[in-house]
């Protein structure tokens, strides 16, 4: 069966900005080419067609996800969270240097939605792993959670002051740990995850983080701990010190190695 067209990008306004905290900001998107979105995206993906980079015609395609979608006064609104990478070393990437200069009425070609990656239910005990670009996607999938779920997540942020509110299930554990040079260090993550008693019953586990921290989870969850695709979504987000469209190449090269 052929696969339905995709979507046109829409134009969408900005709406407002907010620094979430000291390293996330939010930028609130809308305008009438919402009123035919999807409901309840949240957790899923947006394209965000930014202006093209120097020496280039097309517009420089960044990926994000949906923190919020809601209904607005003036109708649907998308909240677009932006992990701020790189800021104070002069290295911000095109998608940070947008959101910060971004103000009220300035326009974006967005495509999209893709699909959210939810926490399937059932299982008896929840492994969660990521980085400050994961955290939208892990909040969405906690608050998501039957209130009676139990588990572990473990956030890397980039301060103290990066920890957020999250309404998670009162039987999840949320441990922060702070690396303040985000992708300098690819053992956190799994470091953590290793110095934890591994739980009993059916585990189910998600990860998204930077590529080589990523290979580091897939190692101990897949390798080490046996867990099946049943019972595992890994993906990286991102790979320091390469774009998006670098990053793609050595992320479909790696999924095909380690098939």
């Amino acid at each position: 069966m052929a696969q339905a067209p995709r979507p046109a990008p829409r134009s969408l306004q900005v709406l407002g900005t907010r620094q979430v905290t000291r390293n996330m900001l939010r930028v609130t998107l809308g305008g009438p080419a919402l009123d035919d979105f999807p409901a309840e995206q949240d957790g899923g993906y947006v394209k965000l067609m930014l202006p093209p980079l120097p020496g280039t015609e097309k517009p420089t395609v960044r990926t994000y996800t949906i923190r919020n979608q809601r209904e607005g006064a003036a109708g649907t609104e998308l909240d677009v969270d932006f992990a701020l990478h790189g800021v104070s070393e002069g290295e911000a990437g095109p998608a940070t240097d947008w959101a910060m200069a971004a103000k009220a009425g300035d326009t974006i070609q967005v495509g999209g939605p893709g699909p959210a990656k939810p926490l399937p239910p059932g299982a008896d005990h929840y492994l969660i792993a990521g980085d400050m670009t994961a955290l939208p996607a892990i909040s969405v999938n906690l608050e998501r959670l039957a209130r009676d779920a139990r588990g572990v997540a473990v956030i890397e942020i980039q301060h103290e002051d990066d920890r957020q509110a999250i309404d998670a299930p009162t039987g999840v554990e949320l441990h922060w740990l702070v690396n303040p040079h985000p992708g300098a260090t690819d053992r956190l993550l799994a470091g953590h995850l290793r110095s934890l008693e591994w739980p009993q019953g059916r585990v189910y586990a998600w990860a998204a983080c930077e590529f080589t921290s990523m290979r580091a989870l897939r190692a101990y969850l897949r390798e080490e701990r046996g867990l099946g695709r049943d019972q595992l979504y890994i993906s990286s987000y991102w790979k320091s010190g390469l774009s998006e469209d670098s990053h793609k190449v050595i992320k479909r090269e790696d999924a095909e190695a380690s098939a």
